[in-house]
């Protein structure tokens, strides 16, 4: 019994709050403009493929750059000029 009312209250809250939207989206005239459910949906995923996007384009401008800096730098050359001998020992 109890599953039942709880869900009768899921959904009353649910079309309260899909008025309340329309309400402020539309005005009084929501009952000739109604916003289709799927159309935040739609937003929301061309909002995360957007973010992928620029997220994809930073990592790759971040690692040519790194590239680039080591391509400029001169690489470390060490010079001998003869046999290393440890120093004497007092």
């Amino acid at each position: 019994m109890s599953g039942t009312y709880g869900t009768q209250v899921i959904e009353s809250v649910a079309v309260r709050r899909r008025r309340l939207r329309e309400a402020w989206l539309f005005g009084a005239e929501r009952a000739k403009n109604t916003l289709n459910e799927a159309t935040g949906r739609v937003l929301a995923s061309v909002m995360i493929a957007a973010l992928a996007c620029a997220g994809c384009a930073g990592v790759s401008y971040f690692k040519s750059s790194q590239a680039k800096e080591k391509e400029q730098q001169p690489a470390p050359t060490t010079t001998t000029s003869g046999p290393v001998s440890p120093s004497p020992k007092k």
